[in-house]
């Protein structure tokens, strides 16, 4: 049975979902962000209890179809922009990747997206983009150049555009101040 879960960010979050479902004393197959596989389907009172352990954990069980897909394009944006995965072509744009991921059309995808986020995929993408660029700026090991080219933007001037209108800053301002919190990705 395959587990749809709301709020999975990092590994650290696949492994508190494996090991609390394996206290529940369910047979997990596999766990990847966003998703657990159980051997088995578990019955009514055990889901309740698996809604109330991911709950208390600060994730959802996702039973609606839609919010699953959303939830999935969430995951592919986290792996590509914030884990840094590599899975995306650098040519190939988010939609064509989104489109190849899920195997939906961008147009049903990005409505989808709108309705159950009250944003764009494209902003979410940017705020994404934002938030990893605040994460690299803070250690103070890349210049802004090398941060804009690991991002995918096509110059410095856009990332210190996009990043202004997010944060009110520029990447050097926030470089030299950090005042501005940096948010988790299950806030985005």
């Amino acid at each position: 049975m395959q587990l749809s879960i709301k709020n999975m960010v990092c590994d650290r979050c696949i492994r508190v979902v494996r090991d609390e479902l394996e206290s529940l004393g369910l047979k997990v197959n596999d766990v990847r962000l966003g998703e657990a596989e159980l051997e088995n389907e578990p019955d009514s009172g055990k889901l309740e209890e698996v809604r109330k352990m991911l709950e208390s954990n600060g994730f959802e069980l996702l039973d609606d179809k839609k919010q699953s897909l959303t939830e999935l394009v969430k995951t592919i944006l986290i792996d590509e922009i914030h884990h840094q995965k590599g899975k995306k072509p650098a040519n190939m744009n988010f939609s064509t990747f989104l489109e190849n991921r899920t195997g939906y059309d961008y147009s049903y995808l990005s409505h989808l997206f709108s309705e159950s986020m009250g944003s764009t995929i494209e902003q979410y993408i940017i705020t994404m983009r934002v938030e990893k660029a605040k994460e690299l700026l803070s250690y103070g090991e890349l210049s802004i150049n090398e941060i804009a080219w690991q991002l995918g933007y096509s110059s410095t001037a856009h990332l210190s555009n996009q990043f202004k209108k997010i944060t009110g800053e520029t990447p050097g301002q926030f470089r030299q101040g950090q005042q501005i919190e940096r948010k988790t990705l299950d806030r985005i």
